[in-house]
This record gives structure tokens, C-alpha cells and sequence, in this order.
């Protein structure tokens, strides 16, 4: 009876240990951070039309994932968004508010594919002094190094 229930584990341990070697690999590296901002922007459609530097302070929050899967593939995201960033406009005495958020994400294994969106808004106060710029793009490039589908859609806007 001993050598039947040592058998046994026996034979339960090595299932064991073969279905843990053939888990998939995959390892994740995430950071998040918040990242002191003070940048100065030119606002064209501000102080009716004639412009003025605006001075933005805040945060900017982080966050940076990295990621192997089993299949040997990379995946690269990143995620930037204002927390808490405004400015006065140095000729208005306007207050700004930084809003938006930027993302990247790139994966590649024997290929490659990328995806950018930007959206960086200055948002003043009253009429005509928003400033917004967006940009999506997109690229893929196959195993050969050829792009097979590219995207870069980029506008810069007053309102």
C-alpha cells in the first residue's frame, strides 16, 4: 500500500511540475508616476487674436507598462494625462487649464505595429482662446520591413 501511495505522489508531482514548465512566460514591468510640469505655451487665438504665453504648472501623471508574452512578442504602452496643471495668460490675466491625455502603444514580435493618440488641450477661460492639437497615428509594418498600413491625422485648432 506504501509503495502504491508513493507512486502516486510521485506521478502527481511530475504533473505537476510538467504543467508549471509549460506555463506561458510572461513577464510585466509597470511604472506610474506623477511628473512635476512647468512649460510655457503660446495661445495664437488668445487676447483676441493677438496671442499670449500662458506658464503651466501641475502635474503630469505617468503611466509606463512593459510586457513579454509566451509567443516572444513585446508590448510597450504608455498613458500621459494632466493632473491639476493650469497657467494664467502672461497678457490676459486668463486662467488656463491643461487638460487631455496622450497614449502610445507599440507591439512587435516579427513585425511591428504602432498607435498614437495625442490630445493636448489648453482650455482658457471665455470665448475663443481654447487650443487644441490631436494627433492619431497609426503604423503597421510587416516581417519584411514593409508598412503595410500607415496613418498620422494631426490638426492644431483655436476655438
Amino acid at each position: 500500500m506504501r509503495v502504491k501511495a508513493s507512486v502516486m505522489l510521485f506521478l502527481m508531482l511530475a504533473v505537476m511540475l510538467l504543467t508549471v514548465s509549460v506555463q506561458p512566460v510572461q513577464a510585466e514591468v509597470q511604472t506610474n508616476i506623477k511628473v512635476p510640469v512647468n512649460i510655457g505655451v503660446f495661445i495664437p487665438c488668445a487676447a483676441g487674436g493677438a496671442g499670449e504665453l500662458v506658464f503651466l504648472t501641475g502635474n503630469l501623471h505617468v503611466l509606463l507598462r512593459f510586457t513579454m508574452d509566451q509567443a516572444g512578442g513585446i508590448h510597450v504602452a504608455s498613458h500621459f494625462q494632466p493632473q491639476g496643471i493650469s497657467g494664467i495668460g502672461q497678457t490676459t490675466g486668463d486662467k488656463y487649464q491643461g487638460t487631455g491625455v496622450t497614449q502610445d502603444q507599440f507591439n512587435a514580435k516579427v513585425g511591428v505595429e504602432e498607435t498614437f493618440i495625442n490630445n493636448f488641450r489648453i482650455i482658457g477661460q471665455g470665448n475663443g482662446n481654447n487650443f487644441l492639437v490631436h494627433e492619431t497615428l497609426h503604423i503597421t509594418i510587416n516581417a519584411n520591413g514593409v508598412a503595410t498600413a500607415s496613418v498620422d491625422n494631426f490638426s492644431v485648432d483655436c476655438r
